[in-house]
C-alpha cells in the first residue's frame, strides 16, 4: 500500500513534467521564441514530428491570445535535429472566439546557413467554452486491457538507429496490430494503442498533439520496415482529456505512389472522441 502511495506521489502534473521541460520555449522578442530541442524524442536521426508539434503549439500558445488549439496544419520541410532553434510566430487575425497564427521553425545546417524545418497554421480558442453538445456516429476502437497489450520492450526495435521518443511514451500496442513485429504483417494498415507519458503526466490538449504521431507507423503492417517521414500533418482537438490513459487509433486505406495517409483518432477515459488528424506520409519502397 504505501509503495503504490509513493508511486502516486511521484507522478508527473500538467506544466510539471519533462514533457513540459522540453517543450518549453523562451520568448527572446516580440513572436520570437528559443528551444533546444531534446534528443530524448527521436527517431532514428531525426526528431518527432508529434513532438515538434507540441514545441510549435507552445509557441503560438503564447503568442496568440486563446491558449487552446482547435486545428494545426503543419507542413514538414526537412529533418529536425536535436539542439537549437527558433521559432517565429506571427499573429494573423485575433478574433473573438478563434485566433489563427502561423509559427515555422528554423536551425542551422553544417555550413551554417539558417534552414526551415516546419512550418504550421492553426487556429486558437478556449476548449472549455464550448457547449456540450455531442452527435456523433464514432465509436472507441476495441482495444484489449493494457495487461493483454505490448510496449516496445516486449520485442525487437521495429527500425535502426535511436528510438529515444519510445523511453518517453507509456504505449501498449493492441496484439491484433502487432504482426508486423512477428514477420507476419497484416496487410491492413491498421495501429491501435493505449497512449501515456512515461512519466504519468495526464493529457492536455498540447499533449494531444504529440499523441497522434506516437505510434509505429501504419507501413509496418504492410510489410514494410524503416522510416516513414511526415510530409503534412493536421490535427483537430475537440475537448479537452480527462484524466487517465488515451486510446489511440490509426488507419491507412490508400498506399500510392510511395505516399500513404494516416487518419487517427484520439479517445479519452470517458470514451470521448479528443483528437483527430490525417497525415500524408512518405514510403520508403524496396527498389
Amino acid at each position: 500500500m504505501a509503495e503504490a502511495a509513493t508511486a502516486q506521489a511521484a507522478r508527473a502534473t500538467i506544466g510539471d513534467s519533462e514533457f513540459d521541460r522540453d517543450t518549453a520555449v523562451t520568448l527572446r522578442e516580440p513572436g520570437v521564441y528559443g528551444i533546444d530541442l531534446s534528443a530524448g524524442w527521436t527517431i532514428v536521426n531525426a526528431v518527432n514530428g508529434g513532438y515538434l508539434l507540441a514545441v510549435l503549439g507552445r509557441a503560438l500558445g503564447d503568442a496568440l491570445p486563446h491558449r487552446d488549439p482547435f486545428t494545426v496544419s503543419a507542413h514538414y520541410l526537412t529533418a529536425s535535429r536535436p539542439g537549437p532553434a527558433v521559432i517565429r510566430t506571427d499573429v494573423v487575425r485575433a478574433g473573438r472566439t478563434l485566433s489563427t497564427g502561423q509559427a515555422s521553425l528554423f536551425q542551422y545546417d553544417d555550413e551554417g546557413n539558417e534552414v526551415e524545418r516546419i512550418r504550421v497554421l492553426a487556429s486558437y480558442g478556449d476548449l472549455d467554452s464550448l457547449p456540450d453538445d455531442v452527435r456523433t456516429s464514432a465509436k472507441p476502437p476495441a482495444i484489449p486491457p493494457p495487461d493483454r497489450c505490448f510496449g516496445p520492450e516486449d520485442g525487437p526495435a521495429p527500425v535502426s538507429g535511436s528510438s529515444a521518443v519510445t523511453d518517453r511514451l507509456k504505449l501498449r500496442l493492441d496484439p491484433a496490430t502487432l504482426g508486423w513485429a512477428l514477420g507476419s504483417p497484416s496487410g491492413k494498415g491498421e495501429m491501435r494503442a493505449w497512449f501515456g507519458l512515461a512519466d504519468g503526466r495526464d493529457a492536455d490538449p498540447l499533449s494531444l498533439l504529440l499523441a497522434v504521431d506516437a505510434l509505429p507507423p501504419t507501413a509496418f503492417e504492410f510489410g514494410i520496415s524503416g522510416w516513414v517521414p511526415t510530409v503534412e500533418l493536421t490535427v483537430h482537438v475537440r475537448c479537452r482529456p480527462a484524466p487517465g490513459p488515451l486510446r489511440v487509433s490509426i488507419t491507412t486505406r490508400n498506399l500510392a505512389g510511395g505516399f500513404l495517409e494516416e487518419d487517427a483518432e484520439v479517445w479519452d477515459s470517458t470514451d470521448r472522441l479528443v483528437a483527430q488528424s490525417r497525415q500524408l506520409a512518405r514510403v520508403r519502397l524496396a527498389s
